[in-house]
């Protein structure tokens, strides 16, 4: 072998031994280039169901998101299959409603998971059964039967989804007969099927309703009728948002503690309020040393106010007392534990706080 070849040899080694050093780094690189970089989380997704009156031009759904954003509730994203607009204030169009459409037919038909798979909501707003009450009439019991399967199927799309289900509003109409019959079913059955993982809260859409000036034909809202919508939604999703709404009027808030009675210590809170109505907060705590299964709350209050909606609690009003029964997933109080909820109410001009109180067991 001459010197000449001897000398090459090691040149030539070192050459490949470059070259595989430069393509391993070029194999690497992309992979490391392809890793996401960490994103912000996610805004809330919420998902307007129902027919005509949710999706046609369905403008509470606009007034809802209007008034959402300009409380600071900005982190939220309205879906759906279905792109809406048309009203006074620009929003999120986006939407899951369908004219014509009945709870039984959806149900019947499977066609929600396609929708819920196309949307991937975390919260639904479902306004469903007019259709089922007008023209084509379908039993109370039919459609509580619907809205269990709808509401399983959400739950199977999303184990922690957050429903909110109306009380439908009224319609100038014999079959009106039927949705009072319907309302009234709503929240026994809201409140045997509702878990700590996936809570259903039932949303009053019918008391204050009027057929002659909220709507334009006697069944579809005008647009005072669709403003009371979006004020009977906001207190509930913003719930269901994990926060209490900034106030919609300058208000200083209203804050009053019982003495304690029984080991009961109940504190209420004025969140807002506006012409003629208000909204409020009570948190119940157990101030003894032993664990509570049950708690009830009582308002009392002096100038005419009347509770129209809660949640968190299953509140009855009987003259100026109101009161308040836990759920069957937040009755159970620690010692030392506590409890909220939370109502609208309408009010007189003047708005003492209720004197509060509660019990234990």
């Amino acid at each position: 072998m001459s010197r000449k070849n001897t000398i090459r040899k090691p040149l030539l080694f070192a050459v490949i031994a470059a070259l595989g050093a430069a393509l391993a780094l070029t194999a690497v690189q992309p992979a490391l280039s392809a890793q996401p970089a960490l994103s912000a989380a996610a805004p809330v997704r919420i998902m307007p169901l129902g027919d005509s009156i949710t999706a046609g031009p369905g403008c509470w759904r606009a007034y809802l998101w209007d008034r959402l954003q300009r409380t600071g509730y900005t982190d939220i994203d309205f879906v759906g299959t279905q792109p809406g607009g048309g009203c006074s204030v620009p929003f999120d169009g986006d939407h899951e409603g369908h004219g014509g459409y009945s709870a039984t037919g959806i149900a019947d038909q499977n066609q929600l998971p396609p929708w819920l798979a196309s949307a991937r909501p975390d919260v639904v707003l479902m306004h469903l059964g007019t259709n089922d009450m007008w023209g084509n009439f379908r039993p109370v019991e039919s459609v509580i039967a619907a809205y269990s399967k709808l509401v399983d199927q959400m739950r199977a799309s999303n184990p922690n989804m957050k429903i909110l289900v109306a009380k439908i509003i009224p319609m100038a109409c014999p079959e009106c007969t039927h949705v009072v019959a319907l309302n009234n079913a709503i929240p026994g059955w809201a409140a045997g099927k509702t878990t700590a993982q996936s809570p259903i809260t039932v949303v009053d859409q019918w008391t204050g309703f009027d057929t002659t000036t909220d709507t334009g034909d006697g069944v579809h809202p005008n647009d005072a009728g669709f403003r009371k919508m979006a004020d009977r939604w906001y207190p509930a999703v913003t719930a269901a948002l994990g926060g209490a709404p900034v106030p919609t009027t300058t208000t200083t808030p209203i804050t009053t503690t019982t003495t304690p009675s029984g080991g009961c210590v109940a504190t209420y809170r004025l969140i807002s309020q506006w012409n003629d109505g208000f909204q409020g907060e009570v948190t119940v705590r157990n101030s003894t040393t032993a664990p509570t299964s049950a708690w009830t709350a009582a308002l009392d209050f002096t100038n005419g106010q009347r509770v129209t909606q809660a949640w968190n609690a299953t509140v009855t009003q009987t003259g100026a007392t109101a009161t308040a029964r836990n759920m069957s997933w937040n009755g159970t109080l620690s010692a030392g534990g506590t409890a909220t909820f939370g109502f609208t109410a309408s009010r007189q001009s003047l708005n003492p706080a209720p004197t509060v109180s509660c019990t234990l067991g």
